[in-house]
C-alpha cells in the first residue's frame, strides 16, 4: 500500500527583508533560466536557517532537503526549536504556500489547523464558518449539515454558534475551528501547536478525538507541538527537526530522548542572581548568588536530584527557610519543596555570617519531561512570610525523560564541610 504522503527532497527558500523577489534584474534573470529550462539561480545561494545569528546572505533556506513517507493511519510528531521549519513545513503540505524545490504527493482530503483563525471569516457566526470550512474541504451541504449538531456540541460554543467569531476569544475560536476540521472527514489532519491556546479540559478532549479519528477511522495526523507530554501520549511516530532539516525519525520514546539530549547543552542547570534586582522585606541580610540542579548535570524524569543553593549571609539569622516551586510556562504553579516539610519540627536552620551552600535532596523528581519555570524564596520562620530573598520565574527548567530515590537537607561552608548548628548528625554531608 503506497504512503497516503510522500514528501521528496522539499526545499523552501525565503528571501530577508524582501517582499516579493526584489529587484527585476533578478526576476529577468529567474524567468530567462526558467526558458532556458535550468535551475533558478537563486535556488544555489543562501544560507542555513538559524534564527539567532546574522546572515551574510539575502537569502535563508527554511527547509533544506525533506524527504519523508507518512503511512494511513499514523499520528506523525513534529517536535524542535522554534524556528526548526515545523510549520513551514506544515503550509507547504497544505498548501498555503509551495515549496521551492522538490513535490509532495498526499493521497486524500487535508484539513488543517495552523494558527488561530485559519480557514473563519471574523464577520461570519460560528454556523456559517463550519459551512464555509466544509465547502473549503469540498464537502456537499447535506454532508456538513449532518455533522453539525456534533460539531457545535465538541465545540462547547452552543450558545455563541450564531454569534460573528470575531467576538470570540481565542480559546473559544480555537475549540470551534478544531471541532471543524476534526469532524468534516478529512483524510490527513494537519494540527500545529495552536491546541495550546484552549484549557485543560479541552486539550484533553482533542487529543482524545484525535485518537478516535486515527484508530477508529484509520486517518493520519499530523501534530507539532512542544508538549512533550501530549507527543508521547498521542503519536506513534515522530521526527525532530533543527535548522530545516529532519534530524530525527522513528519511535516517538526514542525521538524525544534524541531530541533532548541533543539540546541539553544548550539549557544550562546554573543560575547566577548576585547581580540580578531582587526582593527583599526584612533588608540585606542574605543574598542568593547561584542555583544549580545536579551540579550542572542533566536532570531526569524519576531520579534523584540536588537543589544547591549558594548564598551570603551578612548577619547571623536563625530559622530559616529554604522554599522552591516548580510551574508550567505559563506560571501555574505545579510543586512547591520547602525545608519546613523536610526537617523535623525541632530543628532549625540557623546561619553566622559567611558564605555556605545549602542542597535540597529529592530522591524521586516525578516531573514529566518537558520545560517548565521556577521560584524560589529565603523566608524566617515556619509559615511565615517574612522574606530574605526572592526571585518569581526568572529561569527556566528541562527536565529530561528516566531514570531514578524521604529528602534530606545540609549544609556546608565553602571550602570546607561543616555542620550548621541544630542539624542532627544523620541529615549532614560529612
Amino acid at each position: 500500500m503506497r504512503p497516503i504522503i510522500e514528501i521528496e527532497n522539499v526545499s523552501k527558500q525565503y528571501r530577508l527583508g524582501y517582499i516579493g523577489h526584489g529587484s527585476l534584474s533578478d526576476d529577468l534573470s529567474r524567468w530567462w533560466s526558467r526558458i532556458k529550462g535550468k535551475e533558478d539561480p537563486f535556488l544555489k545561494i543562501g544560507e542555513t536557517n538559524d534564527r539567532s545569528s546574522y546572515s551574510n546572505s539575502d537569502y535563508v533556506w527554511a527547509l533544506r532537503d525533506i524527504n519523508l513517507s507518512v503511512e494511513q493511519g499514523d499520528i506523525l510528531g513534529i517536535i524542535g526549536k522554534n524556528g526548526a521549519g515545523k510549520s513551514t513545513l506544515l503550509k507547504i503540505l497544505s498548501r498555503v504556500t509551495t515549496p521551492s524545490t522538490g513535490k509532495i504527493t498526499a493521497r486524500g482530503r487535508i484539513a488543517s489547523l495552523l494558527e488561530v483563525g485559519t480557514g473563519f471569516h471574523a464577520e461570519l457566526t460560528g454556523r456559517e464558518n463550519i459551512f464555509l470550512n466544509g465547502s473549503i474541504l469540498g464537502m456537499q451541504k447535506k454532508e456538513i449539515q449532518s455533522k453539525l449538531d456534533e460539531i457545535i456540541a465538541f465545540s462547547g460554543c452552543e450558545r455563541y454558534i450564531d454569534t460573528p467569531v470575531k467576538r470570540y476569544s481565542s480559546g473559544m475560536y480555537v475549540r470551534l475551528a478544531f471541532a471543524v476540521a476534526a469532524h468534516l472527514d478529512p483524510d490527513i489532519l494537519i494540527i500545529d501547536e495552536v491546541l495550546a491556546v484552549g484549557d485543560a479540559e479541552f486539550q484533553k478532549k482533542a487529543i482524545g478525538k484525535m485518537q478516535d479519528i486515527s484508530k477508529g477511522e484509520g486517518r493520519t495526523i499530523l501534530f507539532v507541538s512542544h508538549n512533550m507530554g501530549a507527543i508521547k501520549n498521542l503519536c506513534n511516530k515522530s521526527i525532530v527537526m533543527d535548522k530545516g532539516t529532519i534530524t530525527g525519525i522513528g519511535n516517538t520514546q526514542e525521538i524525544v530522548m534524541q531530541y533532548f539530549s541533543e539540546n541539553i547543552q544548550q539549557s544550562s542547570c546554573s543560575f547566577d542572581y548576585e547581580n540580578q534586582e531582587r526582593t527583599a522585606s526584612m533588608g540585606q541580610k542574605v543574598k542568593t548568588n547561584r542555583l544549580t540542579f545536579n551540579k550542572n548535570n542533566p536532570i531526569y524524569h524519576n531520579s534523584k536530584i540536588e537543589i544547591t543553593f549558594s548564598i551570603s549571609v551578612y548577619e547571623t539569622i536563625n530559622d530559616v527557610c529554604f522554599g522552591f516551586g516548580i510551574n508550567t510556562p505559563e506560571g501555574s504553579r505545579i510543586v512547591t519543596l520547602d525545608s519546613d516539610s523536610n526537617l523535623k519540627t525541632d530543628v532549625q536552620l540557623n546561619f553566622e555570617k559567611g558564605n555556605y551552600e545549602v542542597v535540597l535532596y529529592i530522591d524521586e523528581f516525578c516531573l514529566e519531561p518537558g520545560l517548565y519555570t521556577f521560584d524560589f524564596a529565603l523566608r524566617v520562620g515556619k509559615g511565615t512570610l517574612h522574606v530574605l530573598d526572592y526571585f518569581s520565574n526568572q529561569s527556566q527548567l528541562e527536565v529530561m525523560p528516566q531514570k531514578d530515590t524521604p529528602n534530606h537537607l545540609y549544609g556546608n561552608k565553602t571550602g570546607s564541610y561543616r555542620p550548621i548548628p541544630g542539624i542532627k548528625r544523620n541529615n549532614i554531608l560529612s
